[in-house]
């Protein structure tokens, strides 16, 4: 049986930034089991489906941001023995761990919402989070000249699910540039009653959707997508859009089966990891912890979140005793484009208080340098700097 100090699931934002530093930070032997190939940068697909970047852009080889001195395993965790612990792959490897970090991401729950396969297959649907879909969303949306189309946001838990705003803003940016806005129906559905939760910044969200002339509906799931048709749920009974020209879908989002149906959810929304939000340590299991979309740590699911989650696991994976431990505040941050060179930086801790990562300016202001920053500056630093360990 192999065997690892610390064994990390999931070779993504989490696990390679904290591979590297827990190994800039001193650890001898640290492991990644990651079965995909090729490592995203996935904010930049929101671009990708707007015209703004390329699929080229956001990729490399998987075996290029594996830090120097991590072992790759290149297989895929189908089980894990919370006594070990240890984790089973795909290809019969068994593999023990003194210490289990679990960050795999969540997945695209097609299931849970029929037709949503077809109607991508169809090419009348499409979904910028989906890494085979986002190239196609752009030409279908830029050349609309009139008709009807439909957003949605997905429910929690989700990648960053705030993000499923900015198609929708940069479309009907491009829209009204064009001088076909008008001669557009555009429909937003969101899961709660409003679009973020904070106060502030839904103000000037729900200022842009009247300036666009957006319909929305609230506190809404999608249900089901028949021939052009969007079926959703809605606290006053089941609604339906028919004859769309096209549907910016976003997938349910669910833990793997693995996780979800085994003792390391435990009670959790969505099947999540039952970790305590503050250490990022399993409840039940001592040797396990988790970060990133799949662990219950009560707060939106970003990228910024990753980079203070961490900060806070390295620390406390080397934490003499519970109370020499970090906390992890639930900041999380939703860059949402409100035109297509605005763009709205929303920075808030766990209890939905702001908390900016800069005293000025205003990021919540939206702004040309913000949007600068975020479609051109942070890939730069995600590739040199967060997956090196050095964010």
């Amino acid at each position: 049986m192999e065997q690892h100090e610390i064994l990390i699931v999931g070779g993504g934002n989490a696990g390679i930034s904290l591979a590297a530093r827990l190994l800039r930070d001193g650890a001898h032997d640290v492991a990644v089991v990651e079965s995909e190939p090729v490592h995203r940068y996935r904010p930049l697909l929101n671009y990708v489906g707007v015209g703004e970047a390329t699929m080229g852009s956001l990729e490399k080889p998987a075996a290029d941001v594996v830090p120097e001195g991590c072992t790759a395993i290149a297989d895929r965790v189908v089980a894990v023995d919370v006594s070990g612990p240890r984790v089973l792959t795909a290809e019969g490897r068994r593999i023990q761990a003194t210490t289990l970090v679990l960050c795999p991401g969540l997945e695209e729950d097609w299931d849970d919402t029929p037709g949503l396969v077809e109607s991508q297959a169809a090419g009348w649907g499409g979904s910028t989070f989906v890494v085979e879909s986002a190239p196609r969303v752009w030409p279908a949306l830029r050349d609309l000249q009139q008709g009807r189309v439909v957003f949605t946001v997905p429910p929690e838990p989700a990648p960053c699910a705030a993000t499923a705003l900015k198609p929708l803003f940069m479309a009907c940016d491009h829209w009204r540039r064009s001088g076909v806005l008008e001669r557009i129906e555009v429909w937003l559905a969101l899961p709660t009653a409003t679009p973020l939760g904070i106060p502030r910044a839904d103000e000037l969200v729900e200022e842009a959707l009247r300036s666009y002339g957006v319909n929305v509906i609230r506190e809404a799931r999608v249900v089901g997508l028949g021939d052009r048709t969007i079926r959703l749920a809605t606290p006053g009974g089941e609604r339906e859009l028919d004859e769309l020209s096209f549907a910016h879908v976003v997938p349910h989002y669910r833990a793997p089966g693995w996780i979800a149906d085994s003792d390391l959810a435990g009670d959790t929304p969505g099947g999540l990891v039952d970790v305590d939000p503050l250490t990022l340590r399993h409840r039940r299991f001592p040797a396990i912890w988790s970060l990133g979309d799949v662990a219950d740590v009560a707060t939106r699911p970003s990228g910024g979140a990753l980079r203070k989650q961490v900060d806070v696991l390295a620390h406390n994976l080397r934490a003499a005793d519970d109370a020499s431990m970090q906390h992890y505040d639930g900041y999380t941050v939703m860059p949402i484009t409100l035109s297509r060179r605005r763009l709205m930086l929303v920075e808030v801790d766990r209890e939905g208080r702001s908390q900016p990562s800069v005293p000025f300016p205003d990021l919540v202001r939206p702004r040309w340098s913000t949007w600068r920053v975020d479609r051109y500056v942070l890939p730069w630093v995600y590739f040199r700097r967060i997956l090196r360990g050095k964010v």
